[in-house]
Parts: structure tokens; C-alpha cells; sequence
């Protein structure tokens, strides 16, 4: 109060009362009405895809559930929700030891098939499919907290008709992953530290690209104590807002947690300090700085007279990525997309194992896509249903395609 010309104190007006934060079951909610489009958007372009492969199959006397629930890394996961993990490392046998599979995606399906009916091979299936609209939906929030609605609702049905979608409903953990990355992204965009770093924790658990999302989180939450450091009205020691302070520095700790518990659990299993990275030696996947990566490149694209469509649609996958990725840093997009995009890239690209399933890796790379959604977006309703519509259809194809021709593995 201040004194008025009498020399009595003026009454002021009471203070209103903050508004009430919506408690998390009404932010689902709202969340999950605003995403419907997208989902059913996504769900439409994964169903044309399994209604093409399933024709094809049946064309060629396949069953469709063998091609989704028990091929090549579905094995793996399912030999480890039986049996576990190998409890020693055989140096004459490559491309042997399952320790090379983190452990998440496996004790999930392990987790559900003791509680429900089926085999485990069709659990780690519905999983999957499951994973994949949960992931859909994340992509649609970060997309749509970004850029508003119609930018998120493109950018998931981008996701769900990209050329190797088909791995989204498979026996395999990319969706299980994605989903983790999307909403551990969001949580950060939205001021959520500690759920952004217990996602990152089990995103760690699940493959070993989610180390680019701890860097997302980390550099997000050091950048953000910075800025709190800059602005704040004190010096941080004193500023009055320590409870947001704690959540940053908590969600920070707890995002590389996942990670090193599990390559550190590998090193103690196998009594070296070095036991992951040994066994992905025997995987023959080392860090090389990208030379295999060019060396593909130039043997697919330049020297072969008749490469194989899988690989050539593989090596253009990454191409695009790299443009897209300079496209996103032109843009000057969100610091964690940015920071999760480009480690997955380096980590992607800058490795010395196996070439054909690059592509699948770069699958949970969803931000790379958002130059395209922002222009498909901003396109006539008509032209953007019809472009999403010709990638679902390649999507389709080649999805098929990679499951019943290519022969290798994905």
C-alpha cells in the first residue's frame, strides 16, 4: 500500500488467486482428444501397409504373423524373455551374444506374457503395435507444442508412412523406443524435468541410441539452468524458485542413469570394464567416424551396376536425413530436437557395423521430419492428404518389399 495525499493508506485490491494447474488425468485426456486425427491418421497408414503385405504374402505362401513376430532381432528378444542373457562372451563366434540387446523391450514382453495368453513372440508383438500408438501420439504433442496442431497431426502420419514403417509393427523395439523419446521430449519442451529424465532412464534401457536423448535432456536441462542463472532477479543460490532448480539438476541425473546401468551390468557380467563395447566388437559394430557409412554409399550408389532397391533405398534414407537435419539447424528448431536429432546421426553414421538396417536406426529420428511437416502443413488440406497419402503407399510397398524380397536382414 502506499500513502494517498491525506496521508492514509489507500486499500488495494486483493490478489486473485493463481489459476489451478490441470491435474495430469484431464492434460491425458486433452492431449488424447487433440491427437485423434493423428492417430487415426497413423493407424491408417500402418493398416495399409500390413493389408499390402499381407496380400503379397499370401501371393507368395507366406503367413503374415511369422513375418512380424519372429524374424531375425525378434528372435533375439524372445531367446531373452526365455532364457535371459548369455553369461559369458565366446570370442570365435560372431554375431552370437545376445548382451548386445538391451534389456527393456524383453522384460516387458516377459512382464505381459506372464499375466496374459499367447506366446511370447505374439506379446512382443502387441507391444510393439501398442508402443507404436503411443509413440504416434507423443510425436503428435511434440509437433503440435511446437507448431500448432495441423504441424503435429503431419508429422505422425509422416512417421507412420516412412519407407522401413513396417519395422513399427514388427517383433522389435523401435516403437517401444520412439515412444520414450517423444514424450521424454516433451516433458522437457513442457517444463517437466523429472518425467523428461525417468523416460530417458528407460529409453537407456531399450537401445543404444538412447544416449542421443540423454544428451538431449542433459544439455536442455544445463542450458535451462543457465538461463536461470542469467534472468533471475538474484544469484541462483538465492533465487526463489529452487523447487524448479531441484526438478532440472534431478531430471538431468536420473536421464543417463539407464544407459550405464546396463553397459556397466554388461562390463560385471563378463569381468571386464570394457564388456559391452567388446561385444559389440563381435557384432563387428566399432566406431569408425563414418568410413564404412561413405565406403556403402559409394559401393551402392557409384560402383554397382544393379544394386539391390533396400540398400539403395537405405543409403538415400540417410542422405535425406543429413539434408533434413541441416534443414532443422537452418530453421533454427527447438534446442532438444536438435541436440537428439544430431547426436543420432552421429551416432548412426559414425559407425563401423553392419549397413542395411541404418535406415531402421534413424526411425526414432521423428524431428528430422519436421521441415516436411511444416511445408505439407502449410500447403491446401487437399494437397497434403494426397501427399501423405503417396508416401503411405510407398511406405507400403516397399514395406512389403523388404519382408518378402530382400533377402538379408533388417
Amino acid at each position: 500500500m502506499f500513502p494517498t495525499a491525506t496521508g492514509t493508506a489507500a486499500p488495494t485490491a486483493p490478489a486473485p488467486d493463481p489459476a489451478p494447474r490441470p491435474s495430469p488425468g484431464r492434460t491425458l485426456r486433452g492431449l488424447l482428444h487433440r491427437a485423434g486425427p493423428a492417430l487415426l491418421g497413423y493407424v491408417a497408414a500402418r493398416l495399409l501397409g500390413t493389408c499390402v503385405l499381407m496380400k503379397w504374402a499370401h501371393l507368395q505362401r507366406h503367413g503374415l504373423w511369422p513375418l512380424l513376430a519372429n524374424r531375425w532381432d525378434s528372435r533375439w528378444y524372445t531367446g531373452i524373455a526365455d532364457h535371459g542373457y548369455a553369461a559369458f562372451l565366446d570370442p570365435s563366434r560372431f554375431d552370437a551374444c545376445n548382451l548386445a540387446f538391451f534389456p527393456l523391450y524383453p522384460v516387458v514382453v516377459k512382464a505381459v506374457a506372464g499375466v496374459t495368453p499367447g506366446s511370447r513372440a505374439t506379446i512382443g508383438l502387441l507391444v510393439a503395435v501398442g508402443c507404436s500408438l503411443l509413440a504416434a501420439w507423443g510425436i503428435h504433442a511434440v509437433g503440435e507444442r511446437l507448431h500448432g496442431r495441423r504441424v503435429g497431426t503431419v508429422l505422425a502420419v509422416l512417421w507412420g508412412a516412412a519407407p522401413v514403417a513396417a519395422v513399427q509393427w514388427m517383433g522389435y523395439t523401435e516403437s517401444l523406443f520412439t515412444a520414450l523419446v517423444a514424450w521424454s521430449l516433451y516433458a522437457v519442451l513442457t517444463d517437466r524435468w523429472v518425467t523428461a529424465g525417468a523416460l530417458c532412464l528407460l529409453a537407456g534401457l531399450t537401445r543404444p541410441t538412447g544416449v542421443a536423448l540423454v544428451a538431449a535432456v542433459c544439455v536442455s536441462a544445463v542450458v535451462a539452468l543457465w538461463r536461470l542463472r542469467r534472468t533471475g532477479p538474484v544469484p541462483m543460490p538465492l533465487d526463489p524458485d529452487r523447487n524448479r532448480i531441484r526438478r532440472i539438476v534431478l531430471g538431468a541425473v536420473l536421464a543417463p542413469l539407464g544407459w550405464l546401468a546396463y553397459v556397466g551390468w554388461v562390463g560385471v557380467r563378463l569381468g571386464r570394464a570394457d564388456g559391452y563395447f567388446a561385444v559389440q566388437r563381435q557384432w563387428r559394430n566399432e566406431w569408425d567416424g563414418g568410413r564404412e557409412t561413405l565406403r556403402a554409399l559409394r559401393a551402392t550408389l557409384v560402383h554397382q551396376s544393379n544394386p539391390q532397391l533396400y540398400l539403395v533405398v537405405v543409403s538415400l534414407v540417410l542422405i535425406m536425413s543429413v539434408v533434413l537435419f541441416l534443414l532443422c539447424l537452418s530453421g533454427h528448431r527447438s534446442l532438444p530436437l536438435l541436440v537428439f536429432s544430431g547426436v543420432l546421426l552421429v551416432v548412426v553414421l559414425g559407425s563401423g557395423g553392419v549397413y542395411f538396417p541404418r535406415a531402421r536406426f534413424l526411425l526414432p529420428g521423428f524431428p528430422l521430419l519436421l521441415p516436411l511437416a511444416l511445408a505439407l502443413a502449410g500447403t491446401r488440406r487437399r494437397t497434403a492428404v494426397l501427399c501423405l497419402s503417396v508416401a503411405a503407399l510407398g511406405s507400403a510397398y516397399f514395406g512389403a518389399y523388404m519382408l518378402l524380397t530382400y533377402r538379408g536382414a533388417l
